[in-house]
């Protein structure tokens, strides 16, 4: 567990790059249903619909994540420094305080991201079937 106190902030232009290099980090871009590359300037466009949808989570004044709400649906991200250490659920409830009627949807290979949900109290529900 992370020693001392997470916060969770209103994301704005100083974390955009932040969230980008997380976003396709090597070591989680597996998680994500789209892992192609993300220019900066792809972020900054993005960022622009979306900015007051993301939360970032801060140790010490340092980001260490980031979770944010689309149209519901949760996306997150744990910096891998910072995995197994309860920030991952900490951004889950904060984000569940705010917005209440979201959800998750989790590769179904994605072990870490399926235990993490249902240990802040998520049930499995549904399957989605896409053909490759």
């Amino acid at each position: 567990m992370i020693t001392g106190k997470l916060k969770l902030v209103d994301n704005d232009e100083q974390y955009y790059e932040f969230i980008r290099i997380l976003r396709t980090d090597s070591r989680i871009i597996h998680g994500f249903a789209h892992n192609e590359p993300i220019t900066p300037e792809q972020q900054q466009r993005y960022m622009k619909k979306y900015k007051n949808n993301y939360y970032i989570c801060l140790w010490k004044s340092e980001p260490v994540g980031y979770v944010a709400q689309i149209d519901g649906d949760i996306r997150i991200a744990t910096h891998p420094d910072f995995q197994q250490r309860g920030v991952g659920s900490f951004m889950i409830n904060e984000i569940m305080e705010k917005h209440p009627e979201c959800y998750g949807k989790v590769k179904i290979n994605n072990h870490v991201s399926l235990s993490m949900f249902e240990k802040c109290g998520f049930k499995k529900r549904y399957y989605i079937l896409e053909r490759e």
